[in-house]
C-alpha cells in the first residue's frame, strides 16, 4: 500500500481511500471498508440447524434466514464472541466447538473476515439480544435443509451449510 486516508469514521466500519502499486508496476485506488472481523456459528445437533431469521436493511429485506454471527468487540477472542454470539441470538450453549474455515465476506470491497465455527452438545444458556435486533430463531429439521437452501441468499450460511453437507 502506498498510502491510505480514512474518509469515514463508524461504530462499526470504517472507510478509507487507499492506493496500492501492483506487481507489475500500475497504481490503483479502491475505497476500502474496514471491519474489524466476524464469527458465525453452525450449531446443529443429529436433527436440526439453529438458523435466525433477522431484518438486513442493507439489502432491504424483512427476514433473511442465516446461521447466527457477530462482530468482533475490541480485543475480543473469536471463540468468545463466538459463544457469546450463540447465547444472545439462539439461547444456546455448546459443549464442542471447531474451526470449520476462515472467509472472506467481499473482498472486493470490505477486509472483514468471518471466522465459522462449528458448534455442537448443544444445551439451553441465556443470553441478551442487542437492543435493536429482532431475531427469530428457526429450528431447521436437517432432513429440510437442502430446501431451505434456495431461500438463503448470505454467503457465509451457504458455505457453512456447504461444509455440514460435505463432512
Amino acid at each position: 500500500m502506498l498510502d491510505s486516508r480514512q474518509v469515514h469514521d463508524g461504530h462499526t466500519i470504517d472507510v478509507a481511500v487507499k492506493r496500492y502499486r501492483r506487481a507489475d508496476g500500475n497504481e490503483v485506488t479502491r475505497e476500502v471498508v474496514e471491519h474489524p472481523g466476524s464469527v458465525a456459528i453452525l450449531a446443529y445437533d443429529e436433527e436440526a440447524v439453529y438458523l435466525v431469521r433477522q431484518p438486513r436493511e442493507a439489502v432491504e429485506a424483512d427476514g433473511l434466514l442465516e446461521i447466527p454471527a457477530g462482530t468482533l468487540e475490541p480485543g475480543e477472542d473469536e471463540l468468545a464472541c463466538a459463544r457469546r454470539e450463540l447465547a444472545e441470538e439462539v439461547g444456546l450453549a455448546a459443549a464442542d466447538w471447531r474451526l470449520l474455515k476462515r472467509v472472506h465476506t467481499s473482498p472486493g470491497v470490505i477486509s472483514e473476515v468471518a471466522t465459522i465455527f462449528a458448534a455442537t452438545g448443544l444445551a439451553e444458556a441465556s443470553g441478551e439480544q442487542d437492543a435493536d435486533e429482532q431475531i427469530e430463531v428457526v429450528r431447521l429439521p436437517r432432513a429440510e435443509l437442502e430446501a431451505a437452501i434456495a431461500e438463503i441468499t448470505d454467503a457465509t450460511t451457504l458455505i457453512a451449510l456447504l461444509l455440514l453437507g460435505a463432512e
